[in-house]
């Protein structure tokens, strides 16, 4: 059952051990990332800048998502695995697609289609009007990705600006 009375806001800084938790728990897909200093610099830096978002149930992380207003990137995005269907993605993405606005284009790296685990985020990107643009070889899990964009919403009406 989706709970669409979650809540995306902006993440702290003091609370970067459970954006590390939650890294340890997808690193099976994503590669490791949950031990290395880079990784966890650049989570504390994204959260000091206004670049992550989160949702929370019960008092802990139920999903992160990294974004880049320069280029208009989601740079990372996970949910727990116990929140997995119930809505989490969604209320991130669509807070995302606020702050980005919809008028230019954005993408995202994720699974390839015929990664079996990535079909539900794939699902999620899709009904939001993103669309395989590139394959983006293999991420370091191993796995094969693509870059997938949303077109702004001028090239969809047709507008110039």
């Amino acid at each position: 059952m989706n709970d669409m009375s979650y809540e995306a806001f902006p993440a702290e800084p003091k609370d970067i051990d459970d954006w590390i938790a939650l890294a340890r728990e997808v690193e099976p897909l994503f590669g490791p990332m949950a031990d290395d200093p880079a990784f966890h610099g650049g989570m504390v830096q994204a959260m000091s800048m206004g670049r992550a978002l989160c949702v929370k149930k019960c008092g802990r992380l139920a999903g992160g998502l990294v974004l880049c207003p320069g280029t208009r990137e989601i740079l990372w995005f996970a949910v727990s695995k116990d929140c997995q269907g119930k809505g989490v993605g969604r209320i991130l993405l669509d807070k995302a697609l606020r702050i980005l606005g919809p008028e230019k284009e954005m993408s995202v790296t994720t699974f390839d289609k015929n990664v079996k685990e990535g079909v539900a985020a794939r699902s999620l990107y899709e009904s939001l009007g993103f669309r395989d643009r590139s394959p983006a070889g293999l991420n370091p899990a191993g796995i094969p990705i693509v870059m997938m964009a949303r077109p702004g919403a001028a090239a969809v009406t047709g507008e110039t600006r």
